[in-house]
């Protein structure tokens, strides 16, 4: 019997914020972290230890961990690219860290440097280590179902990735359609074909919504037993590697329909919008989604 909650890992302060053109202040990060935790999300992206000049709004990271408390926060998770990164994670008092990835080829080159198969071999030291510390891991695979460089990726491809994080100890793998492009029935055979060898429980869902397909294809995830998805409040995102991409599905999109649904997430909608609305206030990145401007048009 499959469970009736679904915990929603909010990418927001991380994923939604790196790619952003203009500077953000250190304080306006924190204050949508803490906003965050008002609303009642309990996982939560809150930034990642990559190169600043490569990501300079995700610099400070030390230092908002520091204000947020992450050290105490098991579910508080941040990005790392290298043996380095994990330096500064540990230094910190991080619980959770991920590692990222590709099923093509041609985004891992773009994206991080090195080919799909050098990345999973950088990978499995900075995974052991950060085990070792008692620190767990996330894997993340882009372009799931399309690559902007490669075209089309097969199911298979994915599959193997997913085989490879699992085998070095990710205890979780997040499936990520990168251009919000795919339909639910491709988004289907994908978890499908994974979840021959990963746990259900193991598998998270992380679509971006560029042809308005993010909430569909979430459902569809959740419909086959997924219960875990990654959104950003406010459709926050973009990726500077994936041509013509839009932000992540929105939380309160996500979130809209799966209380409709019958499905508990444990987060409060007025206040997961008053997160939103900050972003617009403090850092004047204004929400995108259907489900924000349909309620606060009301009010």
């Amino acid at each position: 019997m499959t469970s009736d909650k679904v915990t929603i890992v909010e990418v927001g302060p991380r994923d939604g914020l790196q790619a952003h053109k203009e500077p953000i202040s250190t304080e306006a990060r924190i204050g949508l972290i803490e906003r965050l935790r008002k609303a009642g999300v309990t996982r939560m992206e809150v930034g990642s230890f990559v190169s600043p000049k490569a990501v300079p709004r995700m610099a400070d990271t030390a230092e908002v961990m520091a204000a947020v408390g992450s050290a105490s926060q098991a579910d508080d998770m941040v990005l790392v690219a290298n043996a380095r990164g994990l330096d500064q994670a540990i230094a910190e008092g991080a619980r959770t860290v991920a590692v990222f990835t590709a099923a093509s080829d041609g985004f891992a080159e773009k994206n991080i440097g090195c080919t799909v198969d050098a990345s999973l071999e950088r990978f499995v030291p900075i995974v052991t280590r950060a085990r070792e510390n008692g620190i767990t891991v996330r894997g993340y695979i882009s372009t799931i179902t399309d690559c902007p460089y490669s075209g089309p990726v097969e199911p298979e491809a994915v599959v193997r990735v997913a085989n490879a994080l699992t085998e070095m100890g990710c205890g979780e793998i997040s499936l990520g359609e990168t251009l919000g492009r795919a339909t639910p029935r491709r988004i289907a055979a994908v978890i499908e074909a994974v979840a021959k060898d990963v746990p259900m429980s193991s598998i998270a869902a992380h679509f971006h919504d560029t042809y308005g397909m993010g909430v569909a294809n979430v459902w569809e995830a959740v419909r086959l037993g997924v219960r875990t998805v990654d959104a950003a409040a406010g459709g926050l995102g973009g990726c500077p590697f994936a041509p013509g991409a839009t932000g992540n599905v929105a939380t309160e999109d996500v979130i809209y329909m799966l209380h409709g649904q019958g499905y508990e997430t444990g987060i409060d909608m007025d206040a997961l919008l008053d997160a939103a609305a900050y972003c617009k206030d403090a850092m004047g990145i204004a929400p995108v989604s259907r489900v924000y401007h349909a309620i606060r048009r009301c009010i």
